[in-house]
């Protein structure tokens, strides 16, 4: 794969993934082929390089959704998708698959959301996406107990992944006329979870909350966003004191160490 087809490693252990699966499967099934299975497991993944996350800053976020023309249906389902994209941290596909139903637009203000495996979780919304949601949803004559999706592409069928991810570049790309550096960054609708999440740990919530938020199975996940923000390194560098190339004081003529010493 790396050689003729000039894959990347990631796409290689990917499919070494699915081949695994494949024989573990074949093992459960045919125990007299355990020789073969055992060799075919034993094929170790490749070490990557680990891609930096690439994520929107809160002012990235603001001047996206400034950015977009609420003043058309498609403009607003826009403005209302993102808005709760970045308010939940919901993964594409739970997006896509969100329902009225799932909607509660009355104090207290959440939606539900099912995951990977059908996990079915709770995240709250802020009262600003409540109001947002509220009038796409008038807008859209949608009913509160209903069973349709809440977000549909101009053909009046559920949004794709695809879809959604052609809507984010588009947005981004205008906003990238006020902020050109967008265009530097990796940005897929993925960031846009990286991003609630980044923005809840500058926020001061614990990587155990945001674990929960984010409806990860392990928080071994989420300790990734904690070397992320430059910005929270910067902070920690300047709360520290740097270290003096040499010591002007003789130890033996330094009290503190002395006195140190002698209480041992």
């Amino acid at each position: 794969l790396e050689r003729e087809r000039h894959n990347r490693v990631a796409t290689r252990n990917v499919r070494l993934s699915a081949i695994h699966a494949l024989f573990r499967f074949v093992a459960s099934r045919n125990p007299e082929y355990l020789d073969l299975v055992q060799r075919v497991l034993g094929i170790p993944f490749k070490r990557a390089p680990e891609r930096a996350i690439d994520y929107l800053e809160r002012e990235e976020i603001d001047s996206t959704l400034k950015a977009i023309d609420r003043t058309t249906s498609k403009g607003s389902r826009d403005y209302a998708l993102l808005a709760t994209m970045f308010n939940t941290g919901a993964r594409v596909q739970e997006i896509a698959d969100l329902r009225v139903c799932d909607l509660q637009l009355t104090k207290p203000f959440q939606v539900r959301l099912f995951g990977k495996g059908r996990k079915e979780r709770y995240c709250p919304l802020w009262s600003q996406t409540a109001a947002v949601l509220r009038a796409f949803s008038k807008e859209r004559s949608l009913d509160v107990p209903s069973e349709a999706r809440v977000f549909l592409n101009h053909r009046g069928q559920p949004l794709t992944r695809f879809g959604i991810r052609y809507i984010l570049a588009r947005c981004l790309d205008r906003a990238c006329q006020d902020l050109p550096n967008l265009r530097k960054k990796r940005l897929h609708p993925h960031s846009m979870r990286h991003s609630t999440a980044v923005g809840l740990l500058k926020s001061g919530a614990d990587l155990s909350t945001i674990s929960q938020y984010l409806g990860h199975a392990s928080l071994t996940t989420t300790n990734r966003y904690a070397k992320v923000d430059l910005e929270m390194k910067r902070r920690a560098i300047a709360r520290l004191k740097p270290v003096p190339t040499q010591s002007h004081t003789p130890w033996s003529r330094d009290h503190t160490i002395l006195d140190l010493l002698e209480s041992l």
